[in-house]
């Protein structure tokens, strides 16, 4: 398998990370931005979530403070759209995407995938390939009782250690979903030892996206 390596010595500028919800980033991608802290330090990120309020808001400040520790430079916003609803808030959501393309001119974008089951995921991958038409989009996966994983076509090597702090991290801040029967360490662990399988990882865990655009 041809791997191209994270490593390079060109300077990573800034990285949009968009989620739903308060613990899409780090479902998703959150093991990727931990490694992405170790090589390139110097980045500046913008964490996204667009559905937070009350004590989730507050979750999702915390738990985006720490996966974000590593980097120079970040920015967290938390939006208060409604769960479940954004389909029909469309307009409003859609609005927020305008303003955030004046803001921000990502290198790289971590976003929610376009076969993905839940409708505010599947809103949210269109509107950032609308917004954003020419950056290097990174689309992830997140777990769901509704079943829609397929099959990736980017991967994300992780060592154990960041498996283990991403899962952790995940675990210790979001107490609001710790009565949820998926939302357990086992389930978190088996996607990345799965997805490390399907792409020969040097210590077994990976996370996997879909890349629709990509020039070398």
């Amino acid at each position: 398998m041809r791997a191209l390596a994270f490593e390079s010595s060109e300077r990573l500028g800034t990285v949009l990370a968009i989620g739903c919800h308060a613990d899409d980033i780090e479902i998703g991608c959150g093991g990727t931005i931990l490694r992405l802290a170790e090589l390139h330090p110097e980045a500046h990120v913008r964490w996204v979530v667009l559905s937070g309020d009350g004590g989730r808001a507050g979750e999702a400040r915390r738990s985006a403070e720490d996966f974000l520790a590593g980097f120079a430079s970040s920015e967290i916003v938390v939006e208060g759209f409604r769960d479940g609803f954004f389909p029909y808030e469309g307009g409003k959501v859609k609005e927020f995407f305008e303003r955030l393309k004046g803001d921000v001119s990502p290198d790289l974008i971590l976003t929610h995938q376009r076969a993905d089951l839940h409708q505010d995921h599947r809103l949210v991958c269109e509107l950032t390939w609308n917004t954003f038409r020419d950056h290097l989009i990174f689309e992830y996966e997140v777990p769901k009782y509704d079943g829609d994983f397929g099959s990736p076509n980017v991967f994300v090597h992780l060592s154990e250690a960041i498996a283990a702090r991403k899962v952790e991290l995940i675990l210790s801040h979001f107490e609001s979903q710790l009565d949820r029967r998926w939302f357990t360490d086992d389930l978190f662990h088996a996607l990345l030892r799965l997805r490390g399988m399907e792409s020969n990882a040097p210590e077994r865990r990976a996370e996997a996206f879909y890349c629709r655009k990509l020039v070398i």
